[in-house]
């Protein structure tokens, strides 16, 4: 095995967020808007045996996954040393100030 990397790679990172967007209401909401159909052939995705189509959702203006990884290290995988841990009481009051 290799060795520990000092933070959490893109790659996970990347693949935790395509789980959430496929996962997502909005995901869902644009299948069910276009009907399960593609909207450049007009094929329809199905799941039946030897009929298989396969549709995806797609993000017309691309994604900008450096400016997605940028945010995510500066304000959620932060370094250890801007971090401590806190009971739930403690957390819960700093985050009222």
């Amino acid at each position: 095995m290799g060795k520990k990397l000092p933070h959490t790679p893109r790659s996970r990172i990347k693949a935790v967020l395509r789980l959430l967007s496929l996962r997502s209401r909005e995901r869902a909401s644009v299948i069910k808007r276009d009907s399960n159909t593609c909207q450049v052939c007009g094929k329809k995705g199905s799941k039946a045996k030897g009929k298989e189509v396969k549709v995806v959702v797609h993000h017309k203006d691309g994604i900008n996954w450096e400016k997605i990884f940028k945010f995510i290290y500066k304000e959620l995988l932060v370094p250890p040393e801007k971090q401590e841990v806190r009971c739930v009481d403690c957390h819960k009051k700093g985050h009222e100030k």
